[in-house]
């Protein structure tokens, strides 16, 4: 199988407009955040002298003076955070001690610890949700519990999945676990208390076993329903995985945001955002193509 570009004109066009969109952005980011150079006019030498010593001002090439980029204020623009990118991406893979890893490393950690919540998670719902789905008894008296829990935060839970298994590491992964139960038990339950009552008569009519007509004719036919609760789930698990890092010390990219914020480095914070962000887009557009194998037009 070969990636070919799309020949659609529209698709070209809404690209060339997303880059024009990001261009003005960045421009007016780098315009907001600019400052003036420094005039130094009416200032008496002893003025300069004293801000020079606080390091508000240092000399540059040409022995004139200038702000001190170390010492800015505010919020960097896309040149300062540029520069990060490249210096972060210059060496992915580094370990300097037990803290220092690289963004390579944070990346797969991240991932690492998603990917084993989400996918026990929904092993787990999706159990659940066709065992509630297909009684209309159970899912009567279940329903009720799955409302009054589905809303509550993952990260709500934390502080007592810590207590019970005084691991950060399982805890976060725990936490991703919790993000990622109700929604799709919810939606599988719904998908199969929803399906089509010839569907289940034909099968019966073809003396079809319990394994067989669940395998062929249930899941099938809800995987529409499924599919939908594992991509809200998918969503609340990203969304919950970056805050556990962070409060409970996990390498990760979170850990980095929390790190590069001990640190005053905004520049550091807006990198790992950027992260955080593109790492979310890949594996959404990722599983946008597995869940396309799962689901159907109708």
């Amino acid at each position: 199988m070969t990636w070919r570009l799309p020949r659609d004109p529209k698709w070209w066009q809404a690209k060339g407009l997303s880059v024009m969109i990001l261009i003005v952005l960045l421009a007016a980011w780098q315009f907001a955040v600019s400052k003036p150079a420094f005039d130094s006019t009416g200032m008496t030498e002893d003025e300069l002298m004293l801000m020079e010593f606080n390091g508000d001002i240092v000399r540059n090439e040409a022995g004139e003076y200038a702000f001190n980029a170390d010492k800015a204020t505010g919020l960097p623009g896309p040149l300062a955070v540029g520069a990060k990118v490249v210096e972060e991406l210059s060496h992915p893979f580094h370990k300097n001690g037990t803290n220092d890893h690289g963004i390579g490393h944070l990346v797969m950690y991240t991932v690492a610890r998603f990917s084993v919540g989400f996918v026990l998670a929904s092993i787990v719902a999706i159990v659940i949700g066709v065992i509630v789905g297909l009684n209309p008894l159970i899912f009567a008296a279940v329903n009720p519990f799955l409302q009054v829990l589905k809303p509550i935060s993952p990260l709500a839970w934390m502080p007592l999945l810590l207590y019970t298994v005084q691991k950060p590491t399982i805890t976060a992964v725990l936490v991703v676990f919790m993000a990622s139960l109700w929604p799709t038990i919810a939606n599988t339950a719904f998908g199969l208390s929803s399906i089509d009552k010839d569907y289940l008569r034909v099968s019966k009519m073809l003396e079809f076993g319990w394994f067989r007509r669940l395998f062929t004719v249930v899941l099938p036919a809800a995987a529409p329903a499924i599919v939908a609760g594992l991509r809200i789930s998918f969503g609340s698990a990203l969304v919950a995985v970056v805050p556990a890092e962070m409060l409970l010390g996990e390498l990760g990219v979170g850990y980095l945001t929390w790190i590069e914020w001990n640190n005053l480095d905004i520049a550091g914070v807006l990198f790992a955002i950027l992260v955080v962000g593109v790492v979310g887009f890949v594996m959404d557009a990722m599983f946008s193509k597995l869940s396309k194998a799962a689901s159907y037009a109708t």
